[in-house]
């Protein structure tokens, strides 16, 4: 089948994604997964770790790459590597546990010794290689391309990308003022993480972060406790709103609740509408850090909610990482953040997290029951398309090409399906 062909069915691609509809299929068939995994996750940029993650020598976690398990660890010199999680012998998983503290890594298969930054350094027998084996051509392979940006980790296995300041661009403004919100412009994800399965499809999940339409609906228990910070006195995803959704190009989408917090001028919205002098201490190093004018605007503003294509949600006040697993089947990797020199801020957001994210909150638990239900109802052929032409007569191109509409609009997912086909059919560069 050609590149730009569903090979199950022999389709085009972009006979399954139009202008408003996307057909069922591309989120129920195996082989799409497969060809998503090749096209998508395992030829582009795609995010890893936290180096927070990995803040001491010797530290290690287990992330993925698409469905490739990777090893993202720290060296006795300080340096973040990111490695895949396979004995350069005959494959063993090698190192198990998510997280740990190690300077080498030991194959149970044959006892292979590798050290945290990749390179073999003990074989068992090794005489019954022969004399001309070299340690050296048999350390850990790693990702073609690894780098960071403001300890935000990406990697990608393709060796020809652009480069990321390219691929993220004007996302790079939104993990700014994610940053700039600490005192010392670093976040932390040190506070722990959860990790929810569904029975879904990851563009499902994907899809949710960018859709403002269902907050009224299925959050509606938690808007009702009157507990949810978006509520309080800026309803950003009612009819009425100011809130924008916005695509910024590459497959990365913003919901912006800026217009409509800056309208009501009240600081901590997106904190619960917290008491201004509960937070005096944090508001006094952001001034010192910024100036009073710029923190007080950062304090109303808050932090972004944006999707970096494509696995890499910032939830505000915490990090979600989609893990593909299969065609109906998806782990949320969830975890609070943290950001320096803010312990009066991360005290309040952690106890706002704890009800979304936490064993008992309600807005993962929501989502998911929606994920589930949305790939069950694929089940049924008809209608085949999904209708994705909300606020098509009313989106807007800006000067600078980002494209906006209202927050409950799908401005953001139609960007979304152009940049999967672009990608899915071997397109060159673009939006």
């Amino acid at each position: 089948m050609s590149a730009g062909t569903d090979a199950a069915t022999g389709v085009p691609y972009a006979e399954l994604v139009q202008a408003d509809r996307v057909h069922s299929r591309l989120y129920t068939d195996p082989q799409v997964f497969a060809d998503e995994m090749d096209r998508i996750f395992h030829s582009g940029w795609v995010y890893v770790a936290h180096t927070s993650e990995v803040g001491q020598p010797g530290d290690y976690v287990l992330k993925t790459i698409g469905t490739q398990p990777v090893i993202v660890s720290r060296d006795a010199d300080g340096d973040v590597h990111v490695l895949f999680n396979r004995c350069s012998h005959l494959a063993n998983l090698l190192c198990h546990d998510p997280r740990g503290n190690s300077s080498s890594f030991r194959c149970p298969y044959h006892g292979w010794t590798f050290r945290n930054d990749g390179d073999l350094v003990g074989v068992p027998f090794r005489p019954g290689y022969g004399p001309d084996f070299a340690r050296a051509d048999h350390g850990l392979a790693r990702p073609a391309h690894t780098q960071e940006y403001r300890g935000f980790l990406f990697a990608s296995v393709a060796a020809d990308v652009p480069a990321l300041a390219e691929f993220l661009g004007p996302a790079r403004e939104t993990i700014d003022r994610l940053c700039e919100l600490s005192p010392e412009g670093e976040i932390e994800l040190t506070a722990g993480w959860l990790h929810h399965r569904t029975e879904t499809n990851w563009k499902i999940a994907f899809e949710n972060e960018i859709d403002a339409y269902h907050g009224n609906f299925v959050h509606r228990s938690l808007t009702m406790m009157g507990n949810w910070s978006l509520v309080a006195d800026a309803d950003v995803t009612s009819e009425k709103a100011l809130s924008q959704t916005r695509y910024l190009g590459n497959g990365h989408t913003d919901m912006d609740w800026r217009p409509q917090f800056r309208k009501v001028g009240r600081k901590y919205l997106w904190l619960g509408a917290t008491a201004e002098e509960k937070l005096a201490d944090y508001a006094g190093a952001l001034a010192r850090r910024h100036g009073r004018e710029h923190a007080d605007e950062l304090l109303v503003d808050g932090p972004p909610h944006t999707m970096i294509f494509p696995n890499l949600f910032i939830a505000e006040l915490f990090i979600l990482v989609i893990e593909p697993l299969a065609a109906g089947g998806t782990i949320q990797h969830q975890a609070p953040i943290r950001w320096k020199g803010a312990d009066q801020l991360n005290r309040r957001a952690f106890q706002l997290t704890g009800g979304s994210i936490g064993p008992a909150g309600m807005v993962i638990a929501d989502d998911s029951a929606m994920y589930e239900r949305n790939f069950r109802g694929m089940a049924a052929q008809r209608p085949e398309w999904l209708l994705r032409s909300r606020g098509l007569h009313r989106e807007q191109t800006l000067p600078d090409g980002v494209e906006v509409s209202h927050a409950t609009d799908d401005t953001s997912h139609r960007a979304f399906w152009r940049n999967y086909l672009r990608l899915m059919t071997g397109g060159g560069s673009g939006r």
